[in-house]
Protein backbone atom coordinates (compact mmCIF):
# COMPACT_ATOMS: atom_id res chain seq x y z
CA UNK A 1 0.00 0.00 0.00
CA UNK A 2 1.61 3.57 -1.25
CA UNK A 3 1.52 6.54 0.94
CA UNK A 4 -0.20 8.31 -2.05
CA UNK A 5 -3.36 5.85 -1.34
CA UNK A 6 -3.62 7.09 2.37
CA UNK A 7 -5.99 9.92 3.59
CA UNK A 8 -4.16 12.96 6.02
CA UNK A 9 -4.61 11.96 9.34
CA UNK A 10 -6.11 15.03 10.46
CA UNK A 11 -8.62 14.61 7.69
CA UNK A 12 -9.26 11.08 8.28
CA UNK A 13 -10.01 12.44 11.66
CA UNK A 14 -12.88 14.89 10.87
CA UNK A 15 -14.51 12.76 8.62
CA UNK A 16 -14.73 9.52 10.75
CA UNK A 17 -14.39 8.31 14.24
CA UNK A 18 -12.11 5.78 15.27
CA UNK A 19 -12.69 2.74 17.02
CA UNK A 20 -9.85 0.61 18.31
CA UNK A 21 -9.76 -2.73 19.85
CA UNK A 22 -6.80 -4.76 21.12
CA UNK A 23 -6.09 -8.31 22.33
CA UNK A 24 -2.54 -9.04 23.59
CA UNK A 25 -0.79 -12.36 24.22
CA UNK A 26 0.78 -12.35 27.46
CA UNK A 27 3.42 -15.41 27.97
CA UNK A 28 3.74 -17.02 31.10
CA UNK A 29 6.97 -17.27 32.66
CA UNK A 30 6.13 -21.35 34.16
CA UNK A 31 8.37 -23.69 34.30
CA UNK A 32 6.43 -25.92 32.16
CA UNK A 33 4.07 -26.06 29.27
CA UNK A 34 0.04 -25.06 30.32
CA UNK A 35 -1.09 -28.81 29.65
CA UNK A 36 2.12 -30.48 29.61
CA UNK A 37 5.51 -31.60 31.48
CA UNK A 38 7.94 -30.21 28.90
CA UNK A 39 9.96 -27.17 29.99
CA UNK A 40 8.51 -23.84 28.89
CA UNK A 41 10.51 -21.75 26.25
CA UNK A 42 9.02 -18.54 27.72
CA UNK A 43 11.15 -19.07 30.86
CA UNK A 44 14.70 -17.62 30.70
CA UNK A 45 15.92 -20.39 31.22
CA UNK A 46 15.34 -22.18 28.31
CA UNK A 47 14.30 -19.74 25.73
CA UNK A 48 17.54 -20.75 23.33
CA UNK A 49 16.78 -24.14 23.15
CA UNK A 50 17.22 -26.18 20.08
CA UNK A 51 14.30 -26.76 17.73
CA UNK A 52 12.05 -29.78 19.14
CA UNK A 53 13.48 -30.29 22.41
CA UNK A 54 11.23 -28.83 24.73
CA UNK A 55 8.39 -31.17 23.37
CA UNK A 56 6.24 -33.93 25.32
CA UNK A 57 3.68 -36.34 24.16
CA UNK A 58 0.84 -33.74 24.40
CA UNK A 59 2.46 -31.04 22.36
CA UNK A 60 2.57 -33.41 19.58
CA UNK A 61 -0.44 -34.58 19.55
CA UNK A 62 0.14 -37.91 20.01
CA UNK A 63 -2.42 -40.37 20.17
CA UNK A 64 -3.32 -41.23 23.91
CA UNK A 65 -1.71 -38.12 25.29
CA UNK A 66 -3.96 -36.06 27.65
CA UNK A 67 -3.20 -32.74 29.01
CA UNK A 68 -3.28 -31.61 32.97
CA UNK A 69 -3.52 -28.22 33.67
CA UNK A 70 -1.21 -25.90 34.94
CA UNK A 71 -1.67 -25.15 38.58
CA UNK A 72 1.08 -22.15 38.31
CA UNK A 73 -0.28 -20.98 35.20
CA UNK A 74 -4.00 -20.77 36.68
CA UNK A 75 -2.68 -18.42 39.49
CA UNK A 76 -0.75 -16.41 37.21
CA UNK A 77 -3.63 -15.50 35.33
CA UNK A 78 -6.21 -15.17 38.25
CA UNK A 79 -3.74 -12.66 39.47
CA UNK A 80 -3.41 -11.02 36.35
CA UNK A 81 -7.19 -10.77 35.95
CA UNK A 82 -7.71 -9.34 39.40
CA UNK A 83 -4.57 -6.40 38.53
CA UNK A 84 -6.98 -5.68 35.38
CA UNK A 85 -9.89 -4.97 37.55
CA UNK A 86 -11.59 -8.30 36.67
CA UNK A 87 -14.26 -10.08 38.17
CA UNK A 88 -12.34 -14.04 38.93
CA UNK A 89 -15.21 -16.56 37.45
CA UNK A 90 -16.14 -18.47 39.87
CA UNK A 91 -15.83 -21.33 37.57
CA UNK A 92 -14.40 -21.47 34.42
CA UNK A 93 -14.10 -23.80 31.41
CA UNK A 94 -11.58 -24.91 29.15
CA UNK A 95 -12.66 -25.33 25.46
CA UNK A 96 -11.78 -26.37 21.63
CA UNK A 97 -10.61 -24.36 18.81
CA UNK A 98 -10.62 -26.11 15.63
CA UNK A 99 -8.83 -25.05 12.85
CA UNK A 100 -5.61 -26.53 11.05
CA UNK A 101 -2.40 -25.29 10.95
CA UNK A 102 0.87 -26.86 10.75
CA UNK A 103 2.01 -25.46 14.01
CA UNK A 104 -0.58 -26.54 15.89
CA UNK A 105 -0.48 -30.73 16.14
CA UNK A 106 -3.38 -31.53 17.60
CA UNK A 107 -5.48 -29.23 14.80
CA UNK A 108 -7.16 -27.57 17.46
CA UNK A 109 -5.82 -25.03 20.29
CA UNK A 110 -6.97 -25.29 23.68
CA UNK A 111 -8.66 -21.87 24.87
CA UNK A 112 -11.21 -20.52 26.84
CA UNK A 113 -14.23 -19.43 25.00
CA UNK A 114 -17.92 -18.71 26.57
CA UNK A 115 -16.28 -19.60 30.48
CA UNK A 116 -12.84 -17.03 30.58
CA UNK A 117 -10.95 -16.68 34.04
CA UNK A 118 -11.64 -13.26 34.44
CA UNK A 119 -14.12 -10.88 33.00
CA UNK A 120 -15.02 -7.02 33.21
CA UNK A 121 -12.17 -5.15 34.09
CA UNK A 122 -10.74 -1.40 33.16
CA UNK A 123 -7.14 -0.63 33.03
CA UNK A 124 -6.18 3.48 33.77
CA UNK A 125 -3.40 4.29 31.40
CA UNK A 126 -1.51 7.72 31.25
CA UNK A 127 -0.57 9.60 27.70
CA UNK A 128 2.80 11.31 27.04
CA UNK A 129 0.86 14.56 27.71
CA UNK A 130 -0.47 13.39 31.24
CA UNK A 131 -4.06 12.65 30.45
CA UNK A 132 -5.59 9.35 31.97
CA UNK A 133 -7.95 7.61 29.41
CA UNK A 134 -10.10 4.42 30.67
CA UNK A 135 -9.48 1.05 29.00
CA UNK A 136 -12.38 -1.74 29.45
CA UNK A 137 -11.11 -4.98 29.30
CA UNK A 138 -13.74 -7.98 28.42
CA UNK A 139 -12.09 -10.78 29.37
CA UNK A 140 -9.02 -12.35 29.79
CA UNK A 141 -8.58 -16.43 29.01
CA UNK A 142 -6.24 -18.99 29.41
CA UNK A 143 -4.80 -21.02 26.18
CA UNK A 144 -1.97 -22.13 24.59
CA UNK A 145 0.09 -20.94 22.19
CA UNK A 146 0.88 -22.59 18.98
CA UNK A 147 4.86 -23.39 18.02
CA UNK A 148 6.69 -21.55 15.33
CA UNK A 149 6.68 -22.13 11.57
CA UNK A 150 10.25 -20.65 9.56
CA UNK A 151 9.59 -20.50 6.21
CA UNK A 152 13.40 -21.13 3.86
CA UNK A 153 13.47 -20.02 0.89
CA UNK A 154 11.96 -16.66 -1.08
CA UNK A 155 12.75 -12.67 -0.33
CA UNK A 156 10.20 -11.66 2.45
CA UNK A 157 10.48 -14.68 4.99
CA UNK A 158 6.82 -15.31 4.50
CA UNK A 159 5.38 -18.66 3.06
CA UNK A 160 4.43 -16.96 -0.35
CA UNK A 161 6.97 -17.42 -1.97
CA UNK A 162 9.37 -19.58 0.08
CA UNK A 163 10.86 -22.79 -0.74
CA UNK A 164 9.93 -25.00 1.85
CA UNK A 165 8.45 -24.39 6.00
CA UNK A 166 10.67 -25.99 9.47
CA UNK A 167 7.86 -26.30 12.38
CA UNK A 168 9.46 -25.91 15.71
CA UNK A 169 6.62 -27.39 18.29
CA UNK A 170 9.09 -25.49 21.23
CA UNK A 171 6.52 -23.01 21.34
CA UNK A 172 3.25 -25.31 21.00
CA UNK A 173 1.67 -25.22 24.74
CA UNK A 174 3.38 -22.32 26.33
CA UNK A 175 0.77 -21.01 28.69
CA UNK A 176 -0.83 -17.58 27.35
CA UNK A 177 -3.31 -15.09 28.63
CA UNK A 178 -5.15 -13.84 26.52
CA UNK A 179 -6.44 -9.79 26.90
CA UNK A 180 -9.24 -8.17 24.69
CA UNK A 181 -10.46 -5.15 25.39
CA UNK A 182 -14.03 -3.77 24.50
CA UNK A 183 -14.13 -1.73 21.72
CA UNK A 184 -12.20 1.90 22.77
CA UNK A 185 -14.67 5.06 21.76
CA UNK A 186 -13.38 8.29 22.60
CA UNK A 187 -9.47 8.24 21.75
CA UNK A 188 -10.00 10.58 18.28
CA UNK A 189 -6.58 12.13 17.53
CA UNK A 190 -5.14 10.54 20.40
CA UNK A 191 -5.50 6.78 19.30
CA UNK A 192 -2.11 6.09 18.36
CA UNK A 193 -1.12 7.23 21.54
CA UNK A 194 -3.91 5.02 23.17
CA UNK A 195 -2.55 1.63 21.48
CA UNK A 196 1.44 2.53 22.40
CA UNK A 197 0.45 3.43 26.28
CA UNK A 198 -2.06 0.80 26.55
CA UNK A 199 0.31 -2.11 25.46
CA UNK A 200 3.19 -0.52 27.58
CA UNK A 201 0.61 -0.28 30.59
CA UNK A 202 0.26 -4.49 30.23
CA UNK A 203 3.88 -4.91 30.11
CA UNK A 204 4.51 -3.22 32.93
CA UNK A 205 1.30 -4.69 35.00
CA UNK A 206 2.70 -8.39 33.94
CA UNK A 207 6.51 -7.47 34.80
CA UNK A 208 5.12 -6.09 38.17
CA UNK A 209 3.63 -8.95 38.99
CA UNK A 210 6.50 -11.54 37.80
CA UNK A 211 4.44 -13.71 35.93
CA UNK A 212 5.79 -12.96 32.07
CA UNK A 213 9.26 -11.68 30.61
CA UNK A 214 7.44 -9.56 28.76
CA UNK A 215 9.77 -8.98 25.60
CA UNK A 216 8.29 -8.12 22.96
CA UNK A 217 11.16 -8.55 20.68
CA UNK A 218 10.81 -12.20 22.02
CA UNK A 219 7.08 -12.58 21.69
CA UNK A 220 6.92 -12.77 25.24
CA UNK A 221 4.11 -10.37 24.63
CA UNK A 222 1.90 -9.50 21.50
CA UNK A 223 -0.52 -7.47 20.01
CA UNK A 224 -3.30 -7.26 17.50
CA UNK A 225 -4.45 -4.36 17.09
CA UNK A 226 -7.76 -3.97 16.02
CA UNK A 227 -9.18 -0.44 13.81
CA UNK A 228 -12.42 0.18 12.55
CA UNK A 229 -13.52 3.86 11.23
CA UNK A 230 -17.18 5.22 11.36
CA UNK A 231 -18.38 7.94 9.44
CA UNK A 232 -19.27 11.26 12.26
CA UNK A 233 -22.31 10.96 13.53
CA UNK A 234 -23.49 6.82 12.54
CA UNK A 235 -24.02 5.01 15.52
CA UNK A 236 -23.30 1.78 13.34
CA UNK A 237 -19.78 0.47 13.85
CA UNK A 238 -17.70 0.44 11.01
CA UNK A 239 -15.99 -2.76 9.49
CA UNK A 240 -13.10 -3.92 11.43
CA UNK A 241 -9.45 -4.74 10.24
CA UNK A 242 -6.75 -6.67 12.73
CA UNK A 243 -3.14 -6.26 12.43
CA UNK A 244 -1.67 -9.13 13.93
CA UNK A 245 1.36 -9.65 16.20
CA UNK A 246 2.73 -6.42 16.25
CA UNK A 247 6.02 -6.28 18.16
CA UNK A 248 7.24 -2.91 19.77
CA UNK A 249 5.19 0.05 21.43
CA UNK A 250 6.10 2.20 18.23
CA UNK A 251 4.99 -0.44 15.96
CA UNK A 252 1.44 -0.51 17.58
CA UNK A 253 1.42 3.45 17.56
CA UNK A 254 2.30 3.36 13.80
CA UNK A 255 0.36 0.21 12.67
CA UNK A 256 -2.94 2.24 13.99
CA UNK A 257 -2.19 5.61 12.41
CA UNK A 258 -1.14 3.69 9.11
CA UNK A 259 -4.78 1.79 9.33
CA UNK A 260 -6.87 4.95 9.58
CA UNK A 261 -5.08 6.75 7.22
CA UNK A 262 -5.60 3.70 4.73
CA UNK A 263 -9.22 2.97 6.00
CA UNK A 264 -9.94 6.83 5.40
CA UNK A 265 -9.15 6.90 2.21
CA UNK A 266 -10.90 3.62 1.25
CA UNK A 267 -14.24 4.87 2.34
CA UNK A 268 -14.01 8.52 1.51
CA UNK A 269 -13.74 6.76 -2.00
CA UNK A 270 -16.58 4.86 -1.87
CA UNK A 271 -15.13 1.93 -1.11
CA UNK A 272 -15.80 -0.86 1.55
CA UNK A 273 -13.55 -2.16 4.67
CA UNK A 274 -12.97 -5.89 4.35
CA UNK A 275 -13.20 -7.85 7.84
CA UNK A 276 -9.45 -9.37 7.93
CA UNK A 277 -6.07 -9.65 9.51
CA UNK A 278 -3.27 -7.70 8.46
CA UNK A 279 0.63 -7.71 8.60
CA UNK A 280 2.57 -5.12 9.99
CA UNK A 281 5.89 -4.23 7.79
CA UNK A 282 8.32 -2.71 10.47
CA UNK A 283 10.79 -1.98 7.44
CA UNK A 284 8.12 0.01 5.00
CA UNK A 285 5.59 1.03 7.96
CA UNK A 286 2.52 -0.80 6.20
CA UNK A 287 -0.10 -3.55 6.69
CA UNK A 288 -1.06 -5.93 3.69
CA UNK A 289 -3.34 -7.91 3.75
CA UNK A 290 -3.77 -11.91 5.70
CA UNK A 291 -6.51 -14.23 5.73
CA UNK A 292 -10.35 -13.17 6.08
CA UNK A 293 -10.91 -12.72 9.73
CA UNK A 294 -12.87 -15.52 11.06
CA UNK A 295 -15.92 -15.25 13.76
CA UNK A 296 -15.83 -17.26 16.46
CA UNK A 297 -18.55 -19.82 14.99
CA UNK A 298 -15.96 -20.65 12.33
CA UNK A 299 -13.99 -21.97 14.96
CA UNK A 300 -16.49 -24.45 16.37
CA UNK A 301 -16.02 -24.17 19.76
CA UNK A 302 -16.47 -26.66 21.80
CA UNK A 303 -15.87 -27.89 25.82
CA UNK A 304 -12.65 -29.66 26.17
CA UNK A 305 -13.60 -32.49 27.30
CA UNK A 306 -10.42 -33.83 28.85
CA UNK A 307 -9.93 -31.31 31.35
CA UNK A 308 -12.01 -30.65 34.06
CA UNK A 309 -13.41 -26.65 34.52
CA UNK A 310 -11.56 -24.32 36.91
CA UNK A 311 -12.50 -23.52 40.32
CA UNK A 312 -10.81 -21.00 42.39
CA UNK A 313 -11.33 -20.95 46.00
CA UNK A 314 -12.27 -17.48 47.10
CA UNK A 315 -9.37 -17.62 49.75
CA UNK A 316 -6.77 -18.53 46.98
CA UNK A 317 -8.99 -15.48 44.94
CA UNK A 318 -7.97 -13.28 48.10
CA UNK A 319 -4.86 -14.48 48.90
CA UNK A 320 -3.65 -13.49 45.62
CA UNK A 321 -5.25 -10.18 45.69
CA UNK A 322 -3.74 -9.45 49.23
CA UNK A 323 -0.16 -9.92 47.19
CA UNK A 324 -1.20 -7.94 43.95
CA UNK A 325 1.72 -5.06 43.56
CA UNK A 326 0.84 -1.68 43.59
CA UNK A 327 -1.45 -0.16 40.17
CA UNK A 328 1.10 1.67 37.65
CA UNK A 329 -0.53 4.70 38.71
CA UNK A 330 0.28 4.75 42.15
CA UNK A 331 3.60 3.42 41.08
CA UNK A 332 4.14 5.86 38.80
CA UNK A 333 3.58 9.11 41.69
CA UNK A 334 5.60 6.80 44.00
CA UNK A 335 8.77 6.82 42.00
CA UNK A 336 8.55 10.67 40.41
CA UNK A 337 8.75 11.08 44.31
CA UNK A 338 11.50 8.85 45.16
CA UNK A 339 13.84 9.92 42.61
CA UNK A 340 12.95 13.45 42.91
CA UNK A 341 12.32 13.96 39.70
CA UNK A 342 10.86 16.99 37.67
CA UNK A 343 7.43 16.45 35.67
CA UNK A 344 9.49 17.02 32.87
CA UNK A 345 11.97 14.43 33.52
CA UNK A 346 10.14 11.82 34.83
CA UNK A 347 7.25 12.43 31.76
CA UNK A 348 11.04 12.04 29.62
CA UNK A 349 11.12 8.59 31.02
CA UNK A 350 7.11 7.64 30.40
CA UNK A 351 7.46 8.91 26.95
CA UNK A 352 10.64 6.13 26.32
CA UNK A 353 8.53 3.29 27.57
CA UNK A 354 11.90 2.80 29.76
CA UNK A 355 10.44 2.81 33.43
CA UNK A 356 10.97 -0.33 34.14
CA UNK A 357 14.37 -0.37 33.01
CA UNK A 358 15.41 3.29 34.40
CA UNK A 359 13.82 1.84 38.38
CA UNK A 360 15.67 -2.23 37.59
CA UNK A 361 18.58 -0.13 37.39
CA UNK A 362 18.42 1.80 39.86
CA UNK A 363 17.70 -1.68 41.80
CA UNK A 364 20.98 -2.49 41.25
CA UNK A 365 22.54 0.50 43.06
CA UNK A 366 22.82 3.36 40.48
CA UNK A 367 21.67 6.48 41.02
CA UNK A 368 18.22 6.91 39.08
CA UNK A 369 19.46 10.24 37.55
CA UNK A 370 21.79 8.15 36.26
CA UNK A 371 19.62 5.51 34.90
CA UNK A 372 17.48 8.02 33.49
CA UNK A 373 20.29 9.52 31.38
CA UNK A 374 21.62 6.51 30.05
CA UNK A 375 18.17 4.73 29.20
CA UNK A 376 17.04 7.52 27.40
CA UNK A 377 19.82 9.07 25.88
CA UNK A 378 22.73 6.65 24.52
CA UNK A 379 20.57 3.60 24.75
CA UNK A 380 17.64 5.01 22.95
CA UNK A 381 20.11 6.30 20.44
CA UNK A 382 21.56 3.07 19.48
CA UNK A 383 17.97 1.65 19.79
CA UNK A 384 16.44 4.30 17.49
CA UNK A 385 18.99 3.55 14.66
CA UNK A 386 18.33 0.04 14.89
CA UNK A 387 14.80 0.28 15.12
CA UNK A 388 14.47 -1.97 17.93
CA UNK A 389 13.33 -2.08 21.65
CA UNK A 390 16.06 -0.17 23.51
CA UNK A 391 15.29 -2.79 26.28
CA UNK A 392 16.64 -5.59 23.93
CA UNK A 393 19.96 -4.15 24.34
CA UNK A 394 21.43 -4.43 27.37
CA UNK A 395 20.12 -5.44 30.87
CA UNK A 396 19.52 -3.16 33.36
CA UNK A 397 22.46 -5.01 35.72
CA UNK A 398 25.11 -4.39 33.09
CA UNK A 399 23.39 -0.77 32.56
CA UNK A 400 23.96 -0.11 36.80
CA UNK A 401 27.58 -1.64 36.75
CA UNK A 402 28.41 0.43 33.83
CA UNK A 403 27.37 3.73 35.63
CA UNK A 404 29.33 2.38 38.40
CA UNK A 405 32.67 2.35 36.74
CA UNK A 406 32.09 5.87 35.28
CA UNK A 407 31.18 7.41 39.23
CA UNK A 408 33.88 5.29 40.09
CA UNK A 409 36.42 7.04 37.92
CA UNK A 410 37.43 4.15 35.96
CA UNK A 411 35.82 5.02 32.58
CA UNK A 412 34.73 8.65 31.06
CA UNK A 413 31.29 8.43 29.70
CA UNK A 414 33.52 8.58 25.89
CA UNK A 415 34.96 5.90 27.50
CA UNK A 416 31.58 4.42 28.60
CA UNK A 417 29.96 4.80 25.37
CA UNK A 418 32.44 2.12 23.73
CA UNK A 419 31.81 0.20 26.36
CA UNK A 420 28.37 -0.01 25.63
CA UNK A 421 28.76 -0.45 22.20
CA UNK A 422 30.99 -3.89 23.20
CA UNK A 423 28.21 -5.15 25.86
CA UNK A 424 25.21 -4.92 23.10
CA UNK A 425 27.70 -6.51 20.66
CA UNK A 426 27.19 -9.63 22.79
CA UNK A 427 31.48 -9.37 24.16
CA UNK A 428 30.15 -9.71 28.04
CA UNK A 429 29.49 -7.34 30.73
CA UNK A 430 31.11 -3.82 31.16
CA UNK A 431 33.62 -5.35 33.14
CA UNK A 432 34.70 -7.60 30.61
CA UNK A 433 34.52 -5.29 27.70
CA UNK A 434 37.07 -2.91 29.46
CA UNK A 435 39.27 -5.33 30.08
CA UNK A 436 39.22 -7.33 26.58
CA UNK A 437 39.11 -3.92 24.93
CA UNK A 438 41.66 -1.93 27.18
CA UNK A 439 39.52 0.89 27.55
CA UNK A 440 39.87 1.83 31.39
CA UNK A 441 41.47 5.37 32.52
CA UNK A 442 44.61 6.19 32.83
CA UNK A 443 44.63 7.06 36.14
CA UNK A 444 48.37 6.89 36.72
CA UNK A 445 49.23 10.69 36.84
CA UNK A 446 53.09 9.65 35.89
CA UNK A 447 51.79 8.59 32.52
CA UNK A 448 50.28 11.85 32.49
CA UNK A 449 52.40 14.11 33.65
CA UNK A 450 55.14 12.59 30.56
CA UNK A 451 52.07 13.23 28.28
CA UNK A 452 51.44 16.93 29.53
CA UNK A 453 55.15 17.87 29.70
CA UNK A 454 55.76 16.70 26.35
CA UNK A 455 52.38 18.90 25.12
CA UNK A 456 54.26 21.60 26.56
CA UNK A 457 57.50 21.19 25.23
CA UNK A 458 55.98 20.88 21.62
CA UNK A 459 53.82 24.24 21.89
CA UNK A 460 55.94 26.89 23.85
CA UNK A 461 53.71 29.73 22.85
CA UNK A 462 50.39 27.88 24.61
CA UNK A 463 52.68 27.51 27.59
CA UNK A 464 53.48 31.07 27.95
CA UNK A 465 49.66 31.94 27.25
CA UNK A 466 48.88 29.90 30.45
CA UNK A 467 51.70 31.51 32.31
CA UNK A 468 50.52 34.83 31.51
CA UNK A 469 47.44 34.00 33.34
CA UNK A 470 45.00 32.74 29.89
CA UNK A 471 44.01 29.83 31.16
CA UNK A 472 41.79 29.10 28.41
CA UNK A 473 44.36 27.69 26.53
CA UNK A 474 45.34 25.14 28.48
CA UNK A 475 42.48 23.35 26.28
CA UNK A 476 45.30 22.58 23.54
CA UNK A 477 47.25 21.07 25.63
CA UNK A 478 44.56 19.06 27.60
CA UNK A 479 43.42 18.32 23.97
CA UNK A 480 47.17 16.75 22.31
CA UNK A 481 47.24 14.70 26.31
CA UNK A 482 43.63 13.41 25.64
CA UNK A 483 45.10 12.62 22.18
CA UNK A 484 47.83 11.00 23.48
CA UNK A 485 45.95 8.90 26.03
CA UNK A 486 43.84 7.67 23.68
CA UNK A 487 40.77 8.83 25.47
CA UNK A 488 41.64 7.33 28.63
CA UNK A 489 42.20 10.11 30.56
CA UNK A 490 39.87 11.76 33.10
CA UNK A 491 40.28 15.41 31.49
CA UNK A 492 39.12 17.48 34.43
CA UNK A 493 41.80 15.47 36.33
CA UNK A 494 44.54 16.54 33.12
CA UNK A 495 43.48 19.96 33.39
CA UNK A 496 44.63 20.34 36.58
CA UNK A 497 47.83 18.62 35.68
CA UNK A 498 48.55 21.10 32.85
CA UNK A 499 47.78 24.10 34.99
CA UNK A 500 50.13 22.98 37.82
CA UNK A 501 53.14 21.70 35.33
CA UNK A 502 52.65 25.21 33.66
CA UNK A 503 53.90 27.22 36.87
CA UNK A 504 56.62 24.55 37.11
CA UNK A 505 58.18 23.44 34.12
Amino acid sequence: MSAAELMDYDKALELFEPVLGFEVHVELNTRTKMFSPAPNPANEEFHAAEPNTLIAPVDLGLPGSLPTVNETAVRYSISLGLALGCQIAESSRFARKNYFYPDLAKNYQISQYDEPIAHDGQVEIELEDGTLFQIPIERAHMEEDAGKLTHVGGSTGRIQGAEYSLVDYNRAGVPLVEIVTRPIFGAEHLAPQVGKAYVSTIRDIVRGLGISEARMERGNLRCDANVSLRPRGQEKLGTRTETKNVNSFRSVERAVRYEIQRQAAILAAGGTIIQETRHWHEDTGVTSPGRPKSDADDYRYFPEPDLLPVVPSPALIEELRAALPEAPAVRRRRLKEQWGFTDLEFQDVLNSGLLVEVEETARFGAAPAQARKWWTGEIARIANAQEVEASSLVSPQHVSELIALVENGELTDRLARQVLEGVIAGEGSPSDVVKSRGLAVVSDDGALIAAIDEALASQPDVLQKIRDGKVQAAGAVIGAVMKAMKGQADAARVRELVLERASQV
